[in-house]
């Protein structure tokens, strides 16, 4: 596959669950795209390191708990936008529901996982900055990759 930028990407956002935590139980489900995405950062599962220091001999590393990850997306602030209602929503400190997420790529390929919002606190800035919203959310599943053909 050749090199490309990000623009195009996408994220969209669903609040049902899949029937099955594969390619077909998320793309049965229909998303909301979340308007107005500045960007979104590297995303994806990363073991713990546990080691063990012998008194003779080299450390040793081993696999621990897997981490899925958690983003950082920064948007601006768009109250009208159908998906960024749906993610501050989900970001309510009383709501603790999961939502199921897709990240399309200009390529057509797509990234499926399911996490928590856990606060989508807005940015004033400056005179001269776009005011934004800065939704985190912690990624409690794989994340299923499903490759355009």
């Amino acid at each position: 596959m050749p090199s490309s930028t990000s623009a195009g990407t996408t994220m969209g956002v669903s609040v049902a669950a899949p029937a099955t935590m594969d390619a077909a139980g998320y793309t049965a489900l229909t998303y909301t795209t979340v308007g107005g995405i500045e960007s979104i950062p590297a995303f994806g599962a990363t073991s713990a390191v546990n080691s063990f220091q012998p008194l003779a001999g080299p450390q040793e590393k081993h696999k621990g708990p897997v981490n899925y990850g958690s983003l950082q997306i920064p948007m601006a602030t768009d109250r009208a936008d159908a998906g960024q209602t749906i993610m501050n929503t989900l970001g309510e400190p009383d709501n603790n529901a999961m939502g199921s997420f897709v990240v399309t790529f200009p390529n057509g390929d797509k990234r499926y996982f399911r996490g928590r919002v856990f606060g989508s606190p807005e940015t004033v800035g400056s005179a001269t900055n776009v005011l934004m919203t800065n939704s985190t959310v912690e990624i409690n599943t794989k994340v299923v990759k499903v490759n355009a053909a």
